[in-house]
C-alpha cells in the first residue's frame, strides 16, 4: 500500500511546490516564457510542467554574495560582518555618561547647599522659605 501511495504523494509535493514556486518567481527570474505561460504549463501537465519549470523556467542563483567583504576567516562569516561597538568601547556612550554623571554631581551639590541654607535659617529661628515649586 505504500508503495502505491508514495509516488502520488510526492508528484503532489513536487506539483505543490512548483506551482507556488512559479507564483512568487518575480517576473525578471523567469527564463524562456511568460509568467502565465508557466503557470498555465505546470497547472495542466502536473509532472512534465513542474520538472520543465524545475529545469527551464526559472534563473537559478549560481553564486550567493555576501554583504561584506571575505578575508581569512572565510566560512566563519560571523567574524567579517562589522560589529556594533560595545558600550564600554563607545567613546560618544562613555561621554553621554559623564554628561550624564556632571549633571546629577551639580543637581546633588544644589540640593546639598540648599538644605545647609535651610538648616542654618532653622538654627538661627527664622522661619524657612516657602518652596516656590511646592
Amino acid at each position: 500500500m505504500l508503495l502505491r501511495v508514495a509516488p502520488t504523494v510526492v508528484l503532489l509535493a513536487l506539483w505543490v511546490w512548483a506551482f507556488i514556486d512559479c507564483l512568487t518567481t518575480p517576473e525578471d527570474e523567469i527564463r524562456h516564457l511568460p509568467k502565465v505561460v508557466w503557470v498555465i504549463i505546470v497547472l495542466l501537465f502536473p509532472l512534465v510542467g513542474s520538472i520543465a519549470w524545475l529545469v527551464a523556467g526559472k534563473r537559478r542563483a549560481r553564486r550567493r554574495q555576501v554583504p561584506w567583504p571575505s578575508g581569512p576567516t572565510a566560512g566563519y562569516p560571523e567574524y567579517e560582518r562589522p560589529r556594533p561597538l560595545a558600550p564600554d568601547d563607545d567613546p560618544e556612550f562613555l561621554a553621554s555618561l559623564k554628561r550624564g554623571n556632571q549633571q546629577h554631581e551639580d543637581m546633588l551639590k544644589q540640593w546639598e547647599a540648599d538644605l545647609r541654607r535651610r538648616e542654618e535659617d532653622l538654627r538661627r529661628g527664622e522661619r524657612p522659605e516657602e518652596d516656590p515649586k511646592g
